[in-house]
């Protein structure tokens, strides 16, 4: 009886066991989901702004990031370019390079907001713009550089105009985005294929592979494999940083969970996407504009077609398969209307 009951005993035991694994194993696999599947540390990504008082303020900060630059081995044409009218004028426009790129890329286009009477300004992102092309310093590049930047910039163009139109492509794109989710004293935000997340990565895996990104080493790839160092244009990066890329995720991550709670802040919002881009995840573009919709955005998309074929960085004159001709006027229109 005594070897029974010992049998009995473990049976139940055994049952028991099996039972917590059971009940454990949900349990278990909500947490790898909760903490994969949840964009880490963007809380904390919010605005701090420090609006210009006037002109003369606005000019004084310009001067001393001009001063910053000329400390640094900065490719002349990737510094700072403020086109300005040498006052206060009804209109300031800022614009933003995408990662890797510098203010080249937006330099014609600028010109022309100047000569409408825009007062223009042009800054390089964070660890941009630097005479060596191979450099490895924008791997350091962070989410809190971005939303410091960008309130850099929005503080700078209060003081250049009474309304203020901020855009920006793909990482600039994400910055736009992030301005008008969270600065009410911006008029037009516009987000030209803002970078949340890439086409190579499911939209459902964008958030653990961004997770997993910035704890992993840091790596460098090509951004043409074949062509290499001498891929792009001459004064951008031929390389990207999967730490700063993922950082540019994080970022995008921020901004939909904070329009997921509140509308965004900006008067205006303009939403650009390019139909045959192949870089960047339009999906989750729609997703952020849905949120925006949903809290009464005062709200606009425009779609360059597929068939248009045009390249992810249409603004870029120096982009081998640009069509600017066709890309600036109906940017310009959408601005300005």
């Amino acid at each position: 009886m005594g070897t029974e009951n010992k049998m009995k005993h473990k049976k139940e035991s055994g049952k028991r066991k099996g039972w917590q694994v059971v009940l454990l194993t949900p349990g278990i696999i909500l947490i790898i989901y909760s903490t994969l599947f949840t964009p880490w540390n963007t809380k904390e990504l919010t605005s701090n702004p420090r609006p210009a008082v006037g002109y003369t303020d606005a000019a004084r900060r310009i001067v001393t990031l001009q001063a910053q630059e000329a400390l640094q081995d900065m490719n002349p044409i990737c510094m700072t370019q403020f086109y300005t009218h040498g006052q206060k004028v009804e209109r300031s426009i800022v614009f933003v390079h995408g990662y890797t790129q510098c203010p080249r890329q937006f330099s014609n286009l600028g010109k022309q907001f100047y000569q409408q009477g825009y007062n223009v300004l042009i800054v390089p992102l964070p660890f941009h713009g630097l005479t060596d092309r191979m450099t490895d310093v924008h791997g350091r590049l962070k989410a809190e550089d971005l939303t410091a930047y960008t309130d850099e910039m929005v503080d700078i163009a209060q003081g250049l105009g009474n309304e203020v139109t901020i855009a920006g492509i793909s990482a600039g794109g994400v910055v736009a985005a992030w301005a008008a989710q969270y600065r009410s004293d911006i008029d037009l935000a516009v987000c030209i294929s803002p970078a949340l997340g890439t086409e190579q990565i499911p939209t459902l895996l964008t958030a653990p592979v961004t997770n997993i990104l910035t704890i992993l080493p840091d790596a460098f790839m090509w951004w043409n494999p074949t062509l290499q160092a001498d891929g792009g244009s001459e004064h951008a990066y031929p390389r990207y940083s999967r730490h700063a890329l993922a950082q540019t995720f994080r970022l995008g991550f921020a901004i939909q969970a904070a329009a997921r709670q509140n509308g965004p802040a900006a008067r205006t919002i303009l939403v650009v996407i390019n139909g045959n881009d192949h870089i960047i995840n339009n999906d989750m573009i729609m997703n952020l504009v849905n949120c925006w919709t949903r809290h009464g955005a005062n709200l606009e998309i425009y779609e360059f077609e597929p068939v248009l074929q045009l390249p992810h960085d249409l603004i870029d004159p120096e982009h081998k398969d640009q069509q600017i001709e066709l890309v600036y006027p109906i940017l310009i229109d959408l601005f300005t209307k």
